[in-house]
C-alpha cells in the first residue's frame, strides 16, 4: 500500500486542517510540533556551527520592496494581493520570499571585505497564492515555514560557498533520513520571464556546475526551471509513488544585489558588489515533514520522534514507579509519557501504532528493583535492567541521530 502523508500525518496527530482556517493552511498538533521543534533546533545549530548568524524579519513588506526586488514584475501571479495599510498610497504585502528582507539586512550596515562571507539564516514564513486545486496536506501550502539563508560574498568565493552548502545539506539529509532521488541544475528557458543579462546567467551557471563537480554530485540539467533572478541547484526527493519534488535548493544571484545597490569596501578601499547565494538546507518544514512521514512510514528516527519513550505500568501498584521513571527520562532530555489506562496489551499496541520507538514495561518485580523492561519498535525485547541504563541507551541513540534503535 502506498503511504500517503495526508492520512498518516493526521492519524499520528502530526497536523490537521479546518475549513474555517482555509485550504492550504494546516496547523501542527502537539506530536508534530514536538518533532518539528527538534528538527528546527538541529538545523539552527548546524547552521550556527557552519558560520551562519540568525535573524528575524517581518512577513510583511511594502509593495515597493517587491517592485524593487523584481518579484512584483516576475512573480505577482503567485503573490497575495496588496493590503491597505491606512497610510495614503501605501500598501503592504505578504512576502513571497525572504530574500528581499535579507538584502535589506545586508544593506543596513556598512560592510567590509573583512566581514565577508556574511552568512545569515532564518526560519521564516512566506506566503504563496497557490491555486486550490494543487493544495494537499503539508506538501503544497499557502503559508510556508522556510529554512532560508543567504550568503553575501565576493564573486570569486561564490562557487566555494555553494560547495559548502551542498556538503552541509548532505549532513542534514543524512541525519533526517532523507535520500535525494536526483540533483537538478535548473536553468533559464525561452522567453522574457527572467531578469538580468546573459553574462550574469552564464557566469552563475558555470559556478554552480563547478560546485557540483567539486562535491561529486551527479546531476541533470533542466532548462526552464530556474528562479527568475538566476539558475539554481534543486535537490529532488521522490514520494512512495515515484513522483519527484524539490526539497532543498541553492541559487546564485547577481540580480538582486544590483537592484538593491548592495556593496562593501574592498581591500583597496573601493566599493564592490557582493554576490547573493540563496540556500535552503531542508526546504520548507511543511514539505520536509510530508516527505519524512512517507519516507519513514511515520516511524521517525529516535532523535525527533514526538514521543521517544512510552512507560507502561502493569498495574496500578506500579504507577508511582512508572511516573518516577518518566520524570527521570524527561529530566534527561527525553520525551516520555506514562500510559496507564486500559489493558497492558492495548497500551503496548497503542504505542506501536503511534510509532513510539521504545516502550518501558514496569511490573511488580521491576518496580521493586528499580528496573524496566524495554521493548523496541522493531519488535526486539531487552532483558529487564536498571532504569538509568534504559534512559542512557535511549539518550545515546537520540544523540547519535541515526535510524538505529541500539547505540
Amino acid at each position: 500500500m502506498i503511504i500517503d502523508h495526508r492520512r498518516l500525518g493526521r492519524e499520528l496527530d502530526v497536523f490537521d486542517s479546518d475549513p474555517l482556517i482555509g485550504a492550504g493552511l494546516p496547523f501542527w498538533l502537539p506530536e508534530g510540533a514536538a518533532a518539528r521543534h527538534e528538527v528546527e533546533a538541529y538545523v539552527r545549530d548546524l547552521e550556527r556551527r557552519a558560520g551562519y548568524r540568525h535573524v528575524y524579519s517581518p512577513a510583511l513588506g511594502k509593495q515597493q520592496l517587491y517592485e524593487l526586488s523584481g518579484h512584483w514584475s516576475h512573480f505577482a501571479g503567485d503573490m497575495f494581493p496588496p493590503l491597505p495599510s491606512g497610510a495614503a498610497g501605501e500598501a503592504l504585502m505578504l512576502r513571497p520570499s525572504l530574500c528581499p528582507h535579507h538584502a535589506l539586512i545586508f544593506g543596513s550596515r556598512q560592510r567590509s571585505y573583512r566581514d565577508l562571507p556574511l552568512r545569515i539564516a532564518e526560519l521564516g514564513t512566506m506566503y504563496r497564492a497557490e491555486r486550490s486545486g494543487v493544495l494537499g496536506g503539508l506538501h503544497r501550502v499557502r503559508a510556508i515555514s522556510l529554512n532560508d539563508g543567504h550568503i553575501f560574498c565576493p564573486a570569486d568565493r561564490a562557487g566555494e560557498e555553494v560547495a559548502g552548502v551542498l556538503r552541509l545539506m548532505r549532513r542534514a539529509h543524512d541525519a533526517l533520513g532523507v535520500r535525494p532521488s536526483s540533483y537538478r541544475l535548473s536553468l533559464r528557458g525561452e522567453g522574457g520571464a527572467y531578469a538580468g543579462d546573459d553574462d550574469a546567467w552564464e557566469r552563475a551557471g558555470r559556478l554552480l556546475r563547478r560546485a557540483l563537480d567539486e562535491v561529486a554530485v551527479p546531476y541533470e540539467e533542466a532548462p526552464g526551471e530556474a528562479a527568475f533572478y538566476g539558475p539554481k541547484i534543486d535537490v529532488q526527493v521522490a514520494d512512495p509513488a515515484g513522483r519527484e519534488s524539490t526539497l532543498a535548493t541553492v541559487q546564485i544571484d547577481f540580480h538582486q544585489p544590483a537592484r538593491f545597490d548592495l556593496s562593501y569596501a574592498d581591500a583597496s578601499g573601493g566599493r564592490a558588489r557582493p554576490v547573493m547565494v540563496h540556500r535552503s538546507l531542508v526546504g520548507s518544514f511543511e514539505r520536509l515533514f510530508a516527505h519524512l512521514i512517507e519516507a519513514h512510514g511515520g516511524a521517525f528516527p529516535v532523535w525527533y520522534a514526538p514521543v521517544q519513550l512510552a512507560v507502561v505500568p502493569v498495574s496500578a501498584g506500579q504507577l508511582p514507579a512508572a511516573e518516577a521513571f518518566a520524570r527521570d527520562a524527561i529530566a534527561a532530555g527525553l520525551r516520555a509519557e506514562v500510559h496507564a489506562d486500559g489493558s497492558v496489551g492495548a497500551r503496548i499496541r497503542d504505542a506501536a501504532g503511534r510509532k513510539v520507538p521504545y516502550v518501558a514495561v514496569i511490573g511488580a518485580r521491576e518496580a521493586a528493583g528499580g528496573r524496566v523492561a524495554l521493548r523496541l519498535r522493531d519488535g526486539r525485547r531487552l532483558p529487564p535492567g536498571p532504569g538509568a541504563e534504559a534512559i542512557a541507551l535511549v539518550s545515546a541513540v537520540a544523540a547519535a541521530r541515526t535510524g538505529d534503535l541500539r547505540a
